[in-house]
């Protein structure tokens, strides 16, 4: 069967299995459940702000990873927005139906809010309430002084606690941006503190009990319920290094797969319901925080090319050498031509005096000598796809967009770079800066000699660092931003303390790291 054959058939497939995801929800619902635990094991949420609306989010399980543990009959959820902690203020209130078809999740949109201010929300179901929550609308078109952005990435739940996440809350975030990894599908590593329940998930049910687990962790709950966060997804939230319909080890249910994995993410996510398209789920969007930061959140897992030149047998990333001149075709995309042609219009209109690309991985060039002598590649990231990154700055040197900043994670390592137009070359302008967050609590997977060897080979870069976990935040104002690399001592114990590994300044105008 040839590639677009191939590609149309398996989507009709995915379709068809998503069919039950995308039907009306019902309107009689339950409102005096009886549960045998705490329905709201899993915590709340809040995303996707806009200057006059926001997305609540929480999900009934009182089994969170054993399906759930919920009858089948839809369940009314009541909620409450309130200017004040104390509600005291009530300024909206309302009921969601959460049927079994979504995981009895909640999405909420609440609209008619005031711009560029706090908000506290919590739930009800029966007789169980949940714990509160702060969130924040965007600031109106035209105003925008501030705004303390936090991300992260990589929370593999076997190799650390998320202790990391307790202090980011404790950063007073107005937004949280992950940007991938979420949960793992796969055991894997040293030194685990805790385990996975079950083997690696396949089908709806099994995704939904790896959020479950996930989602009963204490500090990633306060994360949550610190702010409004804006969630893209990576591999592993699927399978690792898979690209677009083709799984890492060439399965012939991938896709059937994927379907299921994408359903699980929107159920545990605070996800706009327009955000289901076509069968699928569409994570990439652009957020406006006033006139002061536009954020252009990527996708570039799903509408990628496969990577080339991948190990005998498999699919996937590789580190190749010279000899892989497929890495050099300029018809690889990383993100497919109408998510290329979205973010080139997005840089065209954008008027924010800063511009956040968020993405997942490393997108300055950084190839490295390897022990052997041989320059290689590593074929998953930026890397693997240069014709594409050309385009995009491209797109950013002729748009001009002001400010632009890319942030990423998913190679566990903290970088800091100058993006140029020609890396490298020092006569080649600046166009952007780039800070790529180390992981929550997953290893490092590049040695300290691997990532001096990247480092030695690019001068662009001013840092890199694989032996910490942690997050970054981002202090962004009229003038300039400040970026500060938040580590912790150590992942494998519940306690861990927090400090600031290397502070980073760039001035606005002036693309690059200020020394």
């Amino acid at each position: 069967m040839r590639l677009h054959a191939r590609r149309v058939f398996l989507a009709r497939a995915a379709a068809l299995g998503a069919a039950a995801f995308l039907r009306p929800l019902p309107l009689a619902a339950s409102t005096k459940p009886r549960f045998a635990s705490d329905p709201f094991s899993l915590g709340i949420a809040s995303g996707s702000p806009r200057a006059d609306s926001i997305v609540l989010w929480t999900r009934l399980a009182p089994k969170p990873a054993e399906g759930g543990g919920m009858d089948p009959e839809p369940c009314a959820i009541r909620w409450e927005v309130a200017a004040d902690e104390s509600f005291r203020r009530i300024v909206q209130r309302g009921t969601v139906v959460a049927v079994a078809d979504r995981a009895h999740a909640a999405h909420v949109e609440v609209d008619g809010l005031e711009p560029g201010r706090d908000y506290h929300y919590r739930f009800f179901a029966g007789d169980a309430a949940s714990p509160a929550g702060r969130t924040r609308t965007a600031p109106a078109a035209g105003e925008g002084k501030r705004l303390r952005l936090a991300f992260a990435s990589c929370q593999q739940y076997e190799q650390g606690w998320f202790g990391a996440h307790a202090h980011l809350a404790r950063e007073n975030p107005d937004l949280v941006a992950f940007l991938g990894d979420y949960i793992y599908e796969s055991s894997w590593g040293r030194a685990h503190v805790r385990k996975h329940l079950s083997g690696e998930p396949r089908t709806l049910e099994e995704y939904r009990n790896r959020y479950g687990l996930y989602k009963t962790d204490p500090d990633l709950q306060r994360s949550h319920a610190a702010a409004p966060w804006i969630v893209i997804w990576d591999d592993h939230e699927v399978q690792n290094d898979y690209a677009a319909d083709r799984g890492e080890k060439l399965e012939p249910e991938f896709l059937a797969r994927r379907t299921a994995a994408y359903q699980a993410f929107f159920e545990h996510m605070p996800l706009r319901l327009s955000s289901l398209v076509g069968g699928s789920v569409r994570i990439y969007d652009r957020f406006e925080w006033g006139s002061l930061a536009t954020i252009h959140a990527l996708d570039d897992r799903q509408y990628r090319s496969y990577q080339v030149c991948p190990r005998e047998g498999r699919a996937g990333s590789a580190f190749v050498g010279p000899t892989c001149t497929a890495r050099l075709d300029e018809g690889l995309t990383l993100l497919g031509s109408a998510q290329e042609r979205w973010l080139d219009e997005g840089f065209a209109q954008s008027r924010a005096r800063w511009n956040v690309i968020g993405q997942q991985t490393l997108f300055s060039e950084a190839g490295r000598t390897n022990a052997n002598g041989v320059f290689v590649n590593w074929t998953d990231s930026w890397d693997g796809y240069p014709a594409a990154r050309r385009r995009l700055l491209s797109s950013i040197e002729a748009r001009r967009p002001s400010n632009p900043v890319f942030i990423g994670g998913d190679v566990h390592a903290n970088y800091v770079a100058d993006v140029r137009a020609r890396a490298g070359d020092r006569a080649s302008p600046i166009l952007a800066t780039e800070f790529c967050g180390t992981s929550i609590s997953s290893q490092g997977v590049f040695s300290p000699r691997d990532v001096a060897a990247t480092l030695a080979a690019n001068p662009d870069f001013h840092l890199g660092d694989s032996t910490q976990r942690g997050y970054v935040v981002l202090d962004i104002g009229v003038e300039g931003l400040e970026a500060r690399l938040r580590v912790v001592d150590n992942v494998k114990t519940p306690e861990m303390t927090v400090s600031t590994a290397a502070t980073f300044h760039v001035a606005a105008g002036q693309p690059g790291i200020r020394k």
